[in-house]
């Protein structure tokens, strides 16, 4: 089974793209974030034509979150687990199988010491309860998305220069540390040690000619899927051509995850 992760950055300005991807790719599981449309005017029809059931969780032109399948999704959830709502549209979550999937787009948070840094810290917190609940339910568990944190400073191009700075900040990483902490794993770094992965690179300054990125987008499973991941890495071909997302998809490839 393969699972993929994207920020795409507007569905529907990369609806062509994403269709042409899943006809070349065809993974059995797709996580978007920052779909930035309405539910109304999510391409659901587009996307049943091309194989895909989906879950969607949007907003007008900010944020969005959608599952897409090859499988039927069940239980669909538009928000973290102490919420009874999510008007950010940041989580969506389904149960594809016997696993439970969220798709999550974390808050940037501007600055840090912001008061949208604390929130983004905050919404951290929340995030670890919910999937630790999850996982009271569900013995596999997969959290994908934009975390808006680079890790370790292996997933900076430039540690010194971004040391402390929002998405690197140590705040942050312990905040990412904290899910690790309750048993989920980083697909990638079951697979790879080196530095220089990126999954974002600013549209400025020929970044991602330069490879001046960072790696703030993960694939995280909880401990029985982690065993079955097979392979991992990032589609940097996706973040080339034209009208790029500023995001590469990451991706996870698991064996016998139906067992």
């Amino acid at each position: 089974m393969k699972i993929i992760s994207w920020n795409i950055n507007s569905l529907r300005k990369r609806q062509g793209r994403l269709l042409d991807w899943l006809g070349k790719e065809e993974p059995d599981i797709v996580c978007l974030q920052e779909t930035k449309c309405s539910d109304d005017q999510f391409p659901e029809l587009a996307l049943s034509a091309a194989g895909y059931r989906c879950v969607f969780h949007g907003q007008k032109s900010y944020n969005g979150v959608a599952i897409l399948s090859r499988d039927e999704l069940r239980e669909r959830q538009a928000a973290l687990c102490d919420e009874n709502e999510d008007p950010q549209a940041r989580v969506i979550a389904a149960t594809i199988d016997n696993v439970r999937v969220f798709s999550i787009y974390a808050p940037n948070g501007q600055a840090v010491g912001s008061p949208a840094f604390d929130y983004k810290l905050q919404w951290f917190v929340q995030l670890r309860d919910c999937v630790a609940e999850a996982k009271k339910s569900f013995a596999r568990v997969l959290v994908c998305g934009d975390f808006n944190v680079a890790p370790e400073d292996r997933d900076v191009h430039d540690p010194a220069l971004w040391r402390g700075a929002i998405m690197c900040s140590e705040e942050e990483r312990a905040a990412y540390r904290a899910l690790e902490q309750i048993g989920f794993r980083d697909t990638l770094r079951i697979h790879h040690a080196e530095a220089g992965l990126f999954s974002w690179w600013d549209y400025r300054m020929l970044a991602f000619q330069k490879n001046r990125g960072l790696r703030i987008d993960a694939i995280l499973a909880s401990e029985s899927l982690a065993k079955r991941c097979t392979a991992a890495g990032i589609d940097r071909e996706m973040r080339k051509g034209k009208d790029p997302s500023d995001h590469a998809p990451v991706w996870a490839e698991f064996s016998d995850i139906r067992t």
